[in-house]
């Protein structure tokens, strides 16, 4: 544990900044696998969810999450996947 004030500042804030990021990283593996599922089941409203997942993908992007190549990945696989299936 740090003596500095400025230090056990940055440990709080480290923290809760951790626990923000794996909350958006757990909800974005939920909608993947969600958008996933729907693509191989075929599903009627397997547009709306991919184009859900791609909106979640990209908001963890712009919050510096994931990093720009990866959700450029992810997605262009997700979309790949749709688009064969369809």
């Amino acid at each position: 544990m740090p003596n500095i004030k400025s230090q056990k500042d940055r440990v709080v804030q480290a923290a809760a900044e951790q626990a923000h990021n794996k909350a958006i990283k757990t909800n974005l593996k939920t909608v993947v696998k969600k958008a996933d599922a729907a693509i191989d089941a075929n599903a009627a409203d397997k547009d709306a969810t991919v184009l859900a997942a791609v909106s979640v993908i990209d908001k963890a992007r712009a919050k510096g999450v994931i990093k720009k190549n990866t959700a450029s990945r992810k997605i262009s696989r997700m979309a790949k996947r749709a688009n064969k299936n369809a």
